[in-house]
């Protein structure tokens, strides 16, 4: 895969849901594994998502509704009143053995939030009771949680025009992860009026305030803005912040980018595996399809057919279509495993399915008899329905 091949997906830049925050995608209420991949053959395990469908808007909703106990006051839904969280019993405990002492706890001189303590805990409804007076004091910390809450119905009924209002407020008040979600709304234009500068103004400085997500999709669009080497330089900057933080997106566009762009520094072109490494291991479908190829190609890696093999095969196995259909060749050649005609089969016919022809697998698959045909298949839709599960 080159260069210009995964840079070319930086018009896809609006695409990335949240970021310390999984679960539901705001734009449309779906879960995460519901969103359907960008195409098909790149349906990344990544926290890239594309937004379907409609947004189930509860309107009617008060912003601090909450649960009501039988005494009718407000109550957590998932706490009970002097309920405590068991300490559990570890693996040294059942065998009787002493655990060493812990090592002395640091002592922390922040500031405690303990609206999102609670948040994090699961006590929805003490979280916007703590949140809500922060917020409306003009708290963009307490404001994001607010917006979170009301996107997610948790505690209180879904309401997206209300989360969207205090999403607005807290993006307005600085917020890194507001500003982000903020700017995607913006981009998209369904929820709220389009309008990209200010998605653009927004994105940028949720980057330089350092969420991970923005530094990564604000790469994309200087890329998108810049096509060529100049773009590309103008965003090595946060793709290196981004990849740093873990974003496999980022992770795999540094492996191509260090590879291909000239005259970097030497000790980055050498680090060009490790950060391909690194997104692949994070599983990310794209990466283990080139780690894939690289090993056999002996890019990069010592020459090694059988390990690569083994990652052609993961990329494949996540439903990655350029892998299912060069793991079929590999499978018909015997490279990196042994010579099996019919089990390339199974993989052909899942890429065909998604539209990638390849006239020299149809012919390995029509030299099957049809039993060893019929088998491919029925593998294949069972490789499907496990791919789904996934």
């Amino acid at each position: 895969m080159t260069l210009a091949a995964i840079m070319g997906s930086a018009a896809a830049h609006t695409a990335l849901a949240t970021d310390d925050l999984p679960g539901v995608n705001l734009q449309d209420g779906l879960a995460d594994d519901d969103a359907a991949p960008a195409d098909g053959e790149t349906a990344k395990t990544s926290r890239v998502t594309q937004p379907t469908g409609a947004p189930a808007i509860a309107k009617d909703a008060p912003l601090d509704g909450k649960v009501l106990g039988p005494d009718g006051k407000p109550v957590d839904q998932l706490s009970t009143p002097g309920e405590t969280p068991s300490a559990g019993t570890g693996l040294y405990d059942r065998m009787g053995l002493r655990l060493p002492d812990l090592p002395a706890e640091k002592p922390f001189t922040g500031k405690v939030d303990e609206a999102y303590g609670a948040f994090q805990r699961g006590y929805y409804i003490t979280a916007l009771d703590k949140a809500l007076p922060r917020a409306q004091l003009g708290d963009p910390a307490a404001q994001t949680l607010i917006a979170e809450l009301l996107a997610r119905g948790m505690g209180v009924k879904q309401d997206i025009q209300k989360a969207l209002f205090w999403y607005s407020k807290a993006a307005d008040g600085g917020d890194p992860s507001a500003m982000f979600r903020y700017a995607l709304i913006l981009m998209e234009g369904r929820l709220v009026k389009q309008d990209k500068a200010r998605a653009d103004e927004l994105m940028r400085k949720a980057a330089d305030a350092g969420n991970p997500l923005a530094a990564f999709n604000w790469a994309q669009i200087l890329v998108s803005q810049k096509p060529g080497e100049e773009g590309l330089r103008n965003a090595l900057p946060y793709y290196e912040k981004s990849a740093a933080k873990g974003i496999a997106d980022a992770e795999y566009a540094l492996s191509q980018i260090y590879l291909n762009l000239p005259d970097l520094p030497k000790e980055k072109r050498d680090s060009a595996k490790d950060w391909l490494q690194r997104a692949a291991k994070a599983g990310y479908d794209t990466a283990e399809l080139d780690m894939a190829i690289w090993l056999i190609d002996g890019i990069q890696f010592p020459r090694d057919q059988d390990a690569g093999f083994a990652w052609m095969y993961r990329a494949a196995s996540a439903g990655n279509v350029v892998a299912q259909n060069k793991l079929a060749h590999m499978l018909i050649q015997g490279i990196g495993t042994k010579q099996d005609v019919a089990e390339a089969g199974k993989w052909y016919v899942m890429s065909r399915r998604a539209g990638r022809e390849d006239k020299y697998l149809e012919d390995a698959f029509q030299g099957l008899t049809e039993q060893q045909q019929k088998a491919a298949i029925e593998a294949a839709n069972k490789q499907q329905r496990l791919i789904r599960l996934r």
